[in-house]
């Protein structure tokens, strides 16, 4: 059996960690956190490393709080996001402070990955099937061709939906074969009364389709997209226009542009399980209600590791 990393992007917790950052908020019956469940349920579907995406500020308390505790069952490594890790002729530009989003996160892993991954978000709890369908896709023998194969856990837009605020999250088109043909990020999707729509500007809300799929960044890769991010990251930077200081290289615009130039196909895997997360800090309460409602119904145990 081959062997698989889960690679959880961790960077942006804040660095007052522990001092009421959201993602780190105990929701379950044992104090866990959502983390302790993804890694729960990734050991579980067979992954045999974690990689904690972090920044080199927290790790002291970052080990403390979680990455210690983890390393006693699993494999552990560490990759650093730093603003200033940047290809060669490139710099900081005076006022960015603004991280460089999830694919140079991920570029921080080159030199630490070589196995078939997992990329997940830390504050998101994804449920069991996207581990499972995942992971097995990843260590599956595929067509020796020209193209990189990688999947994608296809969640349901309505059941990642908060009650508390819009979210972002990849709109995806999906062809016959469950092949990704585009991913477009869409920001500030809100529950609304007839399911789902972002603001069309006029007070209004423009209809989504609750039942479309969409990325909640669980991808599954091979370590070659690292390569591929090594250069791309430096053509990304080439093209920002002086003075956006706010400017992200994203995984899915990342995979989107992979699919146009025709070097990758992804497979979507669809999921029914239901996303929930503290992207508000009202959302905490939902949380632990419904990670407690998981336990009470036999899917998780009062404490997940013994």
């Amino acid at each position: 059996m081959k062997e698989t990393t889960l690679v959880i992007l961790a960077a942006g917790i804040g660095s007052r960690f522990g001092g009421g950052i959201k993602q780190l908020a105990p929701v379950g019956p044992s104090g866990e956190i959502i983390m302790d469940y993804s890694i729960y349920d990734a050991l579980k579907a067979g992954f045999n490393k974690i990689v904690f995406i972090i920044r080199k500020d927290i790790e002291e308390d970052f080990r403390r709080i979680i990455g210690d505790r983890i390393s006693e069952i699993a494999d552990v490594s560490y990759a650093f996001q730093d603003l200033s890790a940047l290809p060669d002729g490139f710099s900081v530009p005076d006022g960015r402070t603004k991280p460089w989003g999830t694919g140079q996160a991920l570029l921080c892993c080159k030199g630490v990955i070589d196995t078939p991954f997992a990329v997940i978000n830390a504050d998101d709890y994804y449920g069991k099937e996207g581990f499972k369908k995942v992971h097995d896709f990843l260590v599956e023998e595929h067509s020796q061709d020209d193209l990189l194969h990688f999947c994608m856990a296809g969640f349901i837009l309505g059941n990642t939906l908060s009650e508390n605020g819009g979210v972002t999250r990849g709109i995806c088109q999906v062809d016959d074969r469950e092949l990704l043909t585009s991913i477009v990020e869409t920001h500030d999707i809100t529950k609304t009364a007839d399911g789902a729509g972002v603001p069309d500007g006029n007070g209004g809300f423009a209809p989504l389709d609750t039942n479309s799929h969409v990325s909640m960044n669980m991808w599954g890769f091979t370590p070659e997209i690292l390569d591929y991010l090594d250069q791309d990251f430096a053509s990304f930077l080439s093209a920002q226009k002086e003075g956006d200081l706010k400017c992200e290289y994203l995984i899915p615009t990342v995979v989107d542009d992979m699919l146009k130039k025709q070097l990758a196909d992804v497979q979507v895997l669809e999921t029914r399980d239901r996303w929930f997360g503290v992207t508000y800090a009202e959302d905490k309460a939902y949380v632990t209600d419904s990670i407690q409602a998981l336990v009470k119904g036999g899917i998780y145990p009062e404490k997940l590791f013994q």
